[in-house]
């Protein structure tokens, strides 16, 4: 039972991690029509910012945290309205040349500055050790993790369904031509929807930091485990985002643990038969 339970708390968690992370992907693709396959590239530049902010300048893990978000929005704020713009609604291979070369740059460009080694980012006291649920003891921060994830979910799916700025966006998607004709400014909706899945990136990437490590090669180390996520549970989809995380995450967590020799077979043979299943994903739209 202590394994069963070791093996629910790390899928949870790691499930978690790929949501927070890959959320933002799946708001790009599904709401913004944008096949951003950079956005693994925003992950790394957060834990890299954090890393440092923490290790080299001594500075606390929410300040790390903080600084990670609002430095890596800065970053994509150019990135957005000088490259991106200039491919909202084109061809899919162009999207995905002109984002795998942004990863590419993001990648020379972070080795260069920080150095090709892996980055940590130490935990706070306060999420370090074991909490007593009575009947187990869970590790705090896997236990944060978790707590991370429902909270981004709840604010998102908030976000986009009860508020005027998620109806301006979705309208935006259905029909930029027409939501511009009423009022809306379509350039500044994309623009912080860009930057808010920049945000979760980056945030993902420092609290996953324990179960995703920051390493040289981590934008593409990742880059198809973060896309077949978002394929899995249906680009745009909140609750199929997330159910899909914490399946796969179930699913490879367990492998790993009974049969690490086989590395992350199950995994991708999951993503097989439920894309066989569901074509659209778990809870894809039509287009």
């Amino acid at each position: 039972m202590q394994t069963v339970f070791s093996i629910a708390v790390d899928a949870l968690a790691y499930g978690m991690v790929l949501f927070v992370i890959s959320i933002g992907l799946s708001v790009t693709m599904g709401l913004m029509r944008v096949v951003n396959l950079a956005h693994g590239a925003f992950a790394m530049i957060g834990g890299y910012i954090a890393s440092y902010v923490a290790h080299d300048l001594g500075l606390g893990y929410a300040t790390a945290v903080i600084a990670a978000i609002v430095i890596t929005i800065i970053v994509a704020i150019p990135i957005e309205r000088f490259l991106y713009r200039r491919i909202y609604g084109a061809p899919e291979l162009t999207q995905v040349l002109m984002t795998i070369g942004i990863t590419f740059c993001v990648i020379g460009i972070a080795n260069y500055v920080m150095g090709p080694t892996l980055k940590t980012i130490p935990l706070p006291a306060a999420l370090q050790g074991s909490a007593d649920l009575g009947f187990r003891t869970i590790p705090v921060h896997r236990l944060f993790v978790i707590l991370c994830g429902l909270a981004v979910a709840l604010a998102l799916w908030f976000t986009i369904d009860r508020t005027s700025f998620g109806v301006k966006l979705r309208a935006s998607v259905d029909d930029a031509a027409m939501a511009a004709a009423l009022g809306v400014r379509t350039e500044i909706i994309y623009a912080v929807s860009f930057a808010v899945a920049v945000g979760l990136a980056a945030f993902g990437g420092v609290v996953g930091a324990e179960l995703l490590p920051v390493e040289p090669y981590y934008a593409l180390r990742y880059m198809v485990t973060f896309l077949v996520v978002v394929s899995v549970g249906g680009a745009g989809s909140i609750p199929g985002a997330l159910i899909a995380c914490l399946l796969l995450g179930a699913i490879d967590t367990t492998g790993r643990y009974l049969m690490p020799e086989f590395g992350e077979f199950f995994f991708y043979l999951a993503v097989i038969a439920i894309i066989c299943v569901f074509p659209r994903g778990l809870a894809g739209r039509a287009k």
